[in-house]
């Protein structure tokens, strides 16, 4: 049985930075994608940052380009993503997701395709 459970969400001021993790059991990263996604209050889940099994490949959106990094720790079946310079725009609970087969037509950023999420961590910032 598959298990993501996500950890290091809170609340920062704008301008601050946390790291978030995202812990997989029973799960195995070869060839396939793990992501992060968020959902803010009154709006639609969106993809935040999604990366390759090898770690080569990375995805961001737009609004979080060159301020958040997402990484993978394959050997502690671990994903990471560090957010910098956060915004009160990026408020919002945060779901780590895994096991987005490679060679599909979509955006690794579209949470369609993803078959594990976890239950989430929420992130606030104050301004």
């Amino acid at each position: 049985q598959v298990q993501l459970v996500e950890s290091g969400g809170g609340s920062v001021q704008a301008g601050g930075s946390l790291r978030l993790s995202c812990a997989a059991s029973g799960y195995t990263s070869t060839d396939n994608y793990m992501g992060w996604f968020r959902q803010a209050p009154g709006k639609e889940r969106e993809g935040v940052a999604a990366i390759f099994s090898g770690g080569s490949s990375t995805y961001y959106a737009h609004s979080v380009k060159d301020r958040f990094t997402i990484s993978r720790d394959n050997t502690k079946n671990t994903l990471y993503l560090q957010m910098n310079n956060l915004k009160p725009a990026d408020t919002a609970m945060y779901y780590c997701a895994a096991g987005r087969p490679s060679g599909l037509g979509d955006s690794p950023l579209d949470q369609y395709n993803y078959r594990f999420w976890g239950q989430g961590t929420q992130v606030t910032v104050s301004s």
